[in-house]
């Protein structure tokens, strides 16, 4: 073992595009006695002399293409020159060593492995002509999705029609110099990496910082892996939009002002494409200050326009054209941020999804939110989607804001189908002793669905609406602070199922509100004294 050891150091060297060093290293191996030369001559033969000992063709270090890592001189022409000599060899891996990499756009290619090792860093350089970044294609040519979604190449990382590529290493990106928004009539970079129409796509272990408008945009992107990434941005940290096959696990996302993994199914390809075959597991969502995750002082905001409305959160929807399908999301944890939401608004099915194992601190809006709506924003032949068969099973929820509850709603006429909540535990703030629990509730059937969307809550616990085939199994709502409000309403409901449905003492009103429920059944609920 002590004799293969400096092959180790030798290899490492290649790998860092040392080559006369590596030589040098096997040289000294040579002078030694006769059994050491014996030894280390069978360890060649063994483990393949060219592997330590000649050039590596597929490891493209972007230092011998002129990159500085300096962070002041612009490195983007010689990082996409590795790049494009890698795909034209057939691919390989482009590797930035440790330094700072202030950079335009960068294009990935099929067959490429883009690898930022630890202490690397690529910066997104201020947006001006000279600093190379690519301008906006003409995109989706429709108006059913926001700009951002329509465009990819004004990004600092992008890739189109492309397979087998990877981001990967520990390092980091900075969109220091991305913009957040979109500015009409401006020349702007908005997104840290963004990939359409792609194959068999893999980001993993790296760190982004203020990634722009999306920190991660993949559209039409089939058999895509996000792992163990920490996200800590001021917009959406991963949209993953009209994609199939897609794992997501092991990702830290902070996004204190937009949503932190977020599925859509826009139009942008130019047709409906669903969003199906989703995992998400083991992740943390937040809405700490934007660069609190990552320097571990998990920081929350004294503005007051952002004080305890962080957004953060796990969502499906606002987008839904195509739609969603087989979804399970499993393991996350919520902290200071917003809840789960499942929407369908723009004429799509939402269907077959399980949500369980999930644990929620200090939320702000609605724990659990499904709604389906008539927003329609697509084609005109469109109709208005379902939203059935959805599971959501072991919730732990402590702190929820008692100015929301959870709301299960469709439209009349469009109901939710084949709803259960199983196992769930609510603490709410409560303190709401003037609520209107017999209120008339707006249906705001084609607005932007977002919870709160319909005014003062009627119940602190269950707003339950134009719903078939609900069931709630093992439910506790809990107060911390007494409430005039029930813990549950229903309106327009058939099929009801309560088992083991319990509340707080400290409610101080009506036990529940009904209207026009059929088929209720109950075991051991409702004794909520």
């Amino acid at each position: 073992m002590k004799i293969s050891f400096p092959f180790f150091i030798a290899q490492l060297l290649l790998k860092q595009s040392n080559k006369s060093k590596a030589i040098t290293l096997c040289s000294i191996i040579f002078r030694n006695s006769l059994i050491k030369r014996s030894l280390t001559l069978l360890i060649l033969l063994s483990t393949g002399f060219n592997a330590f000992c000649s050039p590596n063709e597929n490891f493209y270090n972007v230092r011998q293409y002129g990159a500085k890592g300096d962070g002041k001189n612009l490195d983007s022409k010689a990082i996409n020159k590795a790049i494009e000599q890698a795909a034209l060899n057939g691919g390989g891996t482009v590797y930035l060593p440790a330094g700072k990499y202030l950079s335009g756009s960068i294009r990935l290619k099929s067959n490429i492995s883009l690898f930022i090792d630890q202490g690397a860093m690529i910066v997104a350089a201020p947006v001006s002509a000279e600093n190379q970044y690519d301008e906006e294609e003409p995109g989706a040519g429709n108006a059913y999705q926001d700009s951002g979604h329509s465009h990819w190449h004004n990004s600092l990382i992008w890739g189109e029609d492309i397979h087998d590529v990877s981001i990967i290493g520990q390092g980091s990106i900075w969109g220091k110099g991305l913009f957040r928004d979109y500015v009409k009539g401006k020349q702007t970079a908005n997104k840290a990496i963004a990939l359409l129409r792609c194959r068999n796509v893999n980001i993993r272990d790296i760190s982004i910082l203020s990634g722009g408008w999306f920190a991660i945009l993949a559209t039409g992107v089939d058999n895509l892996t996000i792992d163990n990434v920490k996200l800590d941005t001021n917009r959406d940290g991963m949209d993953i939009d009209c994609c199939k096959n897609v794992r997501v696990a092991n990702c830290y996302v902070n996004s204190p002002y937009d949503d932190g993994i977020c599925l859509k199914s826009t139009f942008a390809l130019g047709y409906a494409k669903s969003t199906e075959n989703v995992t998400i597991t083991n992740c943390q969502v937040s809405g700490y200050d934007e660069g609190t995750l990552l320097d571990g002082t998990f920081k929350r905001s004294e503005n007051p326009v952002y004080k305890n409305h962080p957004t953060g959160r796990i969502k499906l929807g606002t987008e839904s054209n195509g739609g969603f399908q087989n979804v399970a999301i499993s393991n996350c944890v919520f902290d200071y941020c917003r809840g789960l939401a499942l929407e369908t608004v723009d004429g799509a099915l939402l269907e077959d999804v399980t949500i369980s194992n999930i644990t929620m601190r200090d939320v702000v809006n609605d724990p659990i939110f499904l709604r389906l709506g008539s927003r329609m924003r697509g084609p005109k032949e469109a109709s208005v989607g379902q939203l059935r068969r959805v599971i959501i099973s072991n919730v732990n929820v402590y702190n929820a804001d008692p100015n929301y509850t959870c709301t299960l709603t469709g439209i009349p006429g469009h109901d939710l189908e084949d709803i259960q909540l199983n196992n769930i535990h609510i603490y709410y703030k409560g303190g709401i002793t003037d609520g209107q629990p017999e209120r008339q509730v707006p249906e705001q059937e084609n607005k932007y669905p977002e919870p709160g969307m319909f005014g003062a809550a009627p119940a602190y616990g269950f707003f339950i609406r134009h719903a078939k085939n609900i069931q709630l199994n093992n439910v506790q709502i809990s107060l911390l602070n007494a409430d005039n409000r029930p813990p549950l309403r229903m309106d327009d409901v058939q099929g009801v199922y309560l088992n083991r449905v319990k509340a707080t003492d400290f409610n101080t009103g009506k036990l529940t509100v009904f209207n026009q429920v059929t088929g209720l059944q109950t075991f051991d609920s409702l004794d909520l004294k």
